[in-house]
């Protein structure tokens, strides 16, 4: 097992990774920007190094000195920063480290939307109708929606995170939005490459996590429901998911382990796809090459942690859980955001009042205490609020309960819609879609 561990990341997945190897016995390092000097996850690591400005996170030649200088043995990339950065992935195995995460040249295959929808296609996993090459014009865009139908989407390659994306209805509204959508991506991703794919007006999201084990093998675990979302960016999941039955499930399992073996996958993944609940169709999405934000729904229903089977895994061990156990019992998890719950925009600020539910199959992960500070710098995310519960029904009894008991003063934060979201008949009923929070608003 690995015996010490770097964590390029902060807040809340920090604080996970360092809870789960601490409990292996696995010295832990803290790296922190400037703005973070105060979070729970710097004092809770074995040893704290501060790498700077609040965008050093980004910056792999001053993680890599911190690794180096004290000595660590790998490095663990959380989400979000350097997690799907194929460069930092070797250029960490090149200084003598552990990457404790897939391969480079997988997240290089799945970092481009079109790349890796034609390696999807290929490996014979469900792909949505699209552009099998990036629309370098906006009239090589009118043809290739042409060509699939309107309402067409249009995606950034080289997006992710729900962030670079618009529906386009008709020609007109194509050549407005494909000029936006391309701007972006050429500020945000250094890549302006544009894909032009079929737009389903009524469908679900859901994902599939799966494991690249040491010995080579690919395992799908579980499904979760991703569907409750604003901007295209998740705020609850749910696993496992309403809407899927066994011989569905066995399907989407499928097809995640095939997406799996095409890229010869290491470590913890996600293959996302979206759902046609009026067909029973689904098509492959992308590939997250790292870990989810919402991998403890998985975790709970699996009886396992998913970041000491990612830890073992870059050991070379074995998993030490039955990867083909049925899952029991049912779990949720609320993104809680500093924002406002109405419009949703941010709401950083001083945390006067901190104060987390607890009782039976009630968990919070939490990045911030009180005392701390929301900056605007980062990702909302404060803290993310998982109950477990025997059936959905009871899962939901417990989040709203959780809910009620979860205290957060100064920031603003998102408690009251998920109050809402908890009460509301169509989410109660198991039977929603991506639209559910703009029908709610």
């Amino acid at each position: 097992m690995i015996e010490s561990l770097l964590v390029a990341n902060r807040g809340e997945i920090a604080r996970r990774i360092i809870r789960t190897a601490k409990r292996l016995g696995i010295r832990t390092v803290a790296v922190y920007s400037e703005a973070d000097t105060g979070l729970p996850f710097v004092a809770e690591a074995d040893q704290s190094i501060c790498i700077g400005a609040p965008q050093a996170y980004r910056n792999a030649e001053v993680i890599l000195a911190a690794a180096k200088e004290t000595k660590a043995q790998a490095i663990h990339p959380g989400y979000g920063f350097l997690s799907e950065n194929a460069d930092f992935a070797r250029a960490v195995e090149t200084n003598g480290l552990i990457w404790v995460g897939p391969p480079a040249a997988a997240i290089t295959a799945m970092g481009d939307k079109i790349n890796a929808r034609n390696l999807m296609a290929e490996a014979g996993v469900p792909v949505a109708p699209g552009s099998h090459d990036p629309a370098a014009t906006v009239e090589a865009a009118i043809e290739a929606a042409t060509a699939i139908g309107y309402p067409v989407m249009v995606k950034a390659a080289a997006g992710g995170g729900g962030m670079g994306m618009a529906v386009a209805a008709d020609e007109a509204a194509l050549t407005t939005e494909y000029a936006k959508v391309r701007a972006f991506a050429e500020r945000m991703f250094g890549d302006a490459s544009v894909l032009i794919e079929r737009y389903f007006p009524r469908v679900r999201h859901v994902e599939v996590q799966i494991l690249g084990l040491a010995d080579g093998r690919v395992v799908a675990l579980s499904e979760r429901e991703c569907s409750v979302q604003r901007r295209n960016q998740k705020l609850v999941e749910e696993a496992p998911s309403p809407a899927v039955d066994p011989g569905l499930r066995a399907r989407f399992l499928a097809a995640a382990v095939k997406a799996g073996e095409a890229v010869g996958y290491r470590n913890a993944g996600t293959v996302e796809c979206l759902l046609d609940p009026a067909t029973g169709e689904f098509f492959f999405l992308e590939m997250n090459t790292r870990l989810q934000v919402e991998h403890p729904i998985t975790e709970l229903i699996h009886g396992t942690d998913l970041v000491e089977q990612q830890l073992r895994i870059a050991s070379g061990l074995a998993p030490n859980f039955d990867v083909d156990r049925p899952t029991t019992g049912h779990a949720i998890e609320l993104r809680i955001n500093a924002e406002d719950p109405k419009r949703f925009l941010p709401g950083p600020g001083k945390v006067v009042t901190w104060a987390e539910p607890s009782g039976e199959g009630v968990r919070v992960d939490s990045g911030y205490a009180e005392g701390t500070t929301v900056t605007p710098h980062y990702d909302s995310l404060m803290a993310k609020l998982i109950v477990f519960g025997s059936d959905r029904a009871d899962a939901i009894a417990r989040a709203r309960a959780a809910v009620a008991g979860f205290q957060i003063a100064g920031p603003k934060n998102n408690l009251p819609f998920f109050a809402e979201l908890l009460d509301n008949d169509e989410f109660r009923s198991g039977d929603y879609d991506t639209g559910i929070v703009s029908r709610m608003r």
